[in-house]
């Protein structure tokens, strides 16, 4: 039985002294008739389990990799305290992490949904747009409950990013989803693909650069989420000089959208546009970053106890996940400091807690 005492964040203005484990589940009941011998006791400042709201589980830079690599990239993120992973695209068959209590708990998007020759190799379906409300209704039964579509890439043609979908299509594709249950989602760089998105009913926008005075309220009014991956986005300029000699306009505009990044995640914060953490692990990224991502969400100008709600209270009632609730699964971890005071904290996990088990 293990005991956890000190300051307990339910929520952000939730704190209890102490909450209990008990068959691997949270209970702010004290148990009776147990033995002293049978506790064991972890204090400090204790958050609910981090969410990494993108990443990608069972994929590196190349496409697709093998178990004992899907296995080191959990347990990454597990180590700095990341116990829900929302999987925003992988071609990788993950399934087996479920059966692993050790393991942090996975909401996978199925495969990425991208245009023809528009997108990362060995990455997605790559289809046309009569394809899309197939490949849609496909992936829908595939995940758990969201579907990942790459919203806009290079076209090489014009030498810059564009949309990859006519609105009539991505709203038929997105209708079908919601039809199947399933949430959808869509990587977005720039600008031009954000309203036809929204207006055809998309839940979530992945990266969101391109947001702009014009869309931000649109955002806002329709409740569509954004997962900025500030960390991601950090990599920009060096993409832009790699392909400065070839797409010229593309390094420029990918440049511009690095340099106004937290302007754009502010902007959007301000308006009520709901921002969750993540941090595009997995492409070309490490896993392990959610704590790095959070400090970016406040170098933007999101609160602290916000950026916290971000990857925790927030982003699991947003993900229909509990957090520390009576009862609920007791995926939690503990720092040595007070998280609101500096979120920085989060990159020192001093103990994390995964199904009622101390695994780190």
């Amino acid at each position: 039985m293990l005991h956890v005492k000190g300051r307990v964040l339910v929520g952000p203005e939730d704190v209890r002294d102490e909450l209990w484990v008990v068959g691997g589940r949270v209970t702010f009941d004290r148990p009776v008739g147990t033995a002293a011998g049978d506790v064991r006791t972890v204090e400090g400042w204790a958050l609910p389990g981090l969410v990494d709201a993108h990443c990608h589980v069972g994929l590196d830079a190349h496409g697709p990799v093998d178990s004992d690599t899907v296995e080191k990239q959990a347990l990454t993120d597990r180590e700095i305290g990341a116990l829900l992973l929302r999987d925003a695209g992988s071609p990788s068959d993950t399934r087996w992490i479920d059966d692993r209590d050790d393991l942090p708990k996975i909401i996978r998007a199925g495969r990425h949904i991208a245009r023809t020759r528009r997108y990362i190799r060995n990455y997605a379906h790559e289809i046309e747009p009569d394809e899309l409300v197939a490949y849609v209704a496909q992936e829908a039964r595939r995940g758990d409950g969201w579907v990942k579509l790459v919203g806009d890439w290079i076209d090489r043609e014009v030498g810059d990013l564009t949309a990859c979908w006519p609105r009539d299509a991505v709203r038929a594709a997105i209708a079908e989803a919601h039809r199947l249950g399933a949430r959808v989602t869509a990587h977005c760089f720039a600008e031009d693909s954000l309203r036809d998105l929204v207006e055809a009913g998309i839940d979530c926008i992945e990266h969101a650069t391109g947001l702009t005075e014009d869309t931000i309220p649109l955002f806002a009014e329709r409740g569509v989420a954004i997962v900025p991956t500030l960390v991601n986005i950090a990599t920009f300029p060096d993409l832009a000089a790699g392909g400065e000699q070839k797409f010229p306009r593309w390094s420029d505009h990918m440049r511009r959208l690095h340099a106004r990044r937290y302007d754009t995640v502010r902007a959007a914060y301000d308006a009520g546009v709901p921002v969750f953490a993540g941090t595009d692990a997995g492409g070309s990224l490490p896993h392990g970053l959610v704590a790095a991502e959070i400090v970016e969400l406040t170098r933007a100008g999101i609160p602290a106890v916000d950026a916290l709600s971000a990857t925790t209270w927030g982003a699991r009632e947003w993900l229909g996940r509990p957090g520390l609730t009576e009862g609920a699964p007791a995926d939690l971890v503990v720092y040595g400091a007070d998280p609101r005071d500096d979120v920085r904290v989060l990159g020192a996990p001093r103990r994390v807690v995964l199904n009622g088990l101390v695994v780190g």
